[in-house]
Order: C-alpha cells, then structure tokens, then sequence
C-alpha cells in the first residue's frame, strides 16, 4: 500500500508541464536528502557517497548528523547541477541489495520530477534519462517490454540506446536517438517478416500494415533518412522532432510485436 494518503484516495498532483532539464533546482537538492533519508540510508553514508561523487573530502569535525546534514546541504547547493543528479543515481545504485528501498527511492524521486517539471526519470538499469511529455514516456516504456517479452533483445536494446542519446547533455544526440529508435524499428520489421537481410524500406510494404499507418511509416523512414542516416548541412532536428520520431518508431514497433504473425 501506498505510504501517501493522497496516492492511497487518487488524489495525487498532476503531472506538471515539463519546464526544467538543465538545471537542478534547490528543491531539487532538498529533495535528494530526504527521499535518500526516506529509502532509510544515514547520513554518513549520504556524505560519503556525495563527497565521492564531487571529489570532496569530508569535513572530519562534523560527527554530528545536524553537522552532516549541514554539511550534505552545503555540498548539493554549491555543485553544478548535473552533479546533483549524478549523486542521486549513486544512492539511488548503492541500494542495489536492498530492492524494496531502491524501489521507494526510485519512486519518490520520480514522482518529484513529475510534480516538479523536471524533464528526467530514473530507469532500472539505465538509470536518470530524458524525459518527454506523457505519451513520450509512457510509449517507450511499453515499447521497450513488448519487445523484450517478444524475445526481441536487439530491438528493445536499440530503444535503450534511443534513450540514452536523448538523454545526454549538455547536448543530446538527437540523430543518434533517431538512428536507435529506427534500428529498433528495422530490428522488429525483420523479425515480423522473416526477411532478416532487407532494409526497413524495401520491408515497410510488405508488413501489412493498415492504411494510412503504411504511408506514415514510410515518411517516417524517408524522414530519418534525411536528417538523421544521411545528415546534410542545415537539416539538423530539434528535441521535439527526435521525441516524435523516437515516440512512433516505438509504437509501430510494439504494434507488431503484439499484432497476430500474417
């Protein structure tokens, strides 16, 4: 059962409009203390990991856990902000022995990026990646199972990587996220049509897909093509044209993991 009287009735927060990536806000670093305080790791071992992290020695006169605390809430405020992420995967990973607490710090963590706006969400076994709106997050997520429970390692691999070039910073990889989310696509077509060697192009006509889906599919691969497996000076995309390209190259693929074999 949930911890939260608000989870526990359905009367959670929506989800906010996403307005934050690069930048860990202060609550942010607030946050950070208290999920990891919350998921029961002291603050000794908080301390260490953060020092660890920023390659700062730890102050040897504070004993105390005000003075660590103190000490913690110095660090995270003063350090860049994609240490602070950095830090939270490394709790987040050094409870890899302890599912039931990585789970709640994961959780928690996520539904603070949520409430907050904060672009990012922290994966099993990636760990914090790219964040898009709703469907984005939702179609990659059930993407990448459907291939993984079809037996379609490749596939689902080529998804995580996907979400990797996204992910990085300070500048994504857009067309490298758009080469993974297409390969993954490929992968999946081959599989589907028994045709292991042929490109998705030649293979998109023979996946039966419905009508208008076919045609869209097929700009989809002519438009990857173009600006991301053949890049040309100025035709370079933005985060929203890679979030659409990844969002329905996953969903085409999930599609015919689930749909009947012809």
């Amino acid at each position: 059962m949930s911890r939260h009287f608000s989870s526990r009735y359905g009367y959670g927060s929506q989800e906010a409009e996403i307005t934050v990536r690069e930048d860990a806000p202060a609550d942010l670093r607030y946050g950070v203390v208290e999920i990891a305080r919350a998921a029961g790791m002291s603050l000794k071992t908080i301390r260490v990991i953060t020092c660890r992290v920023l390659f700062i020695a730890p102050d040897r006169n504070n004993w105390s856990d005000s003075n660590i605390r103190e000490e913690i809430e110095g660090l995270l405020a003063d350090c860049d902000w994609c240490k602070v992420y950095d830090i939270a995967e490394d709790l987040w990973r050094s409870l890899e022995n302890d599912y039931e607490n990585q789970q709640l710090f994961a959780d928690e963590l996520n539904r603070f990026f949520r409430e907050k706006g904060i672009g990012w969400e922290l994966k099993d076994p990636d760990g914090i990646v790219f964040r898009g709106g709703e469907t984005f997050a939702a179609t990659t997520r059930d993407a990448a199972q459907a291939l993984e429970d079809a037996g379609l390692t490749t596939a689902a691999n080529e998804i995580h990587e996907a979400l990797r070039d996204i992910s990085r910073r300070p500048e994504p990889d857009r067309t490298g996220a758009i080469q993974h989310a297409i390969a993954a696509l490929e992968c999946t077509a081959r599989e589907v049509s028994g045709e292991p060697n042929a490109t998705l192009g030649a293979l998109i006509p023979k996946l039966h897909l419905p009508k208008p889906l076919d045609a869209a599919t097929e700009k989809l691969w002519g438009f990857a093509s173009d600006r991301a497996r053949h890049v040309r000076e100025g035709r370079s995309v933005n985060d929203d044209e890679a979030e659409l390209i990844v969002s329905v190259s996953c969903a085409v693929s999930a599609f015919l993991t689930k749909r009947p074999r012809q």
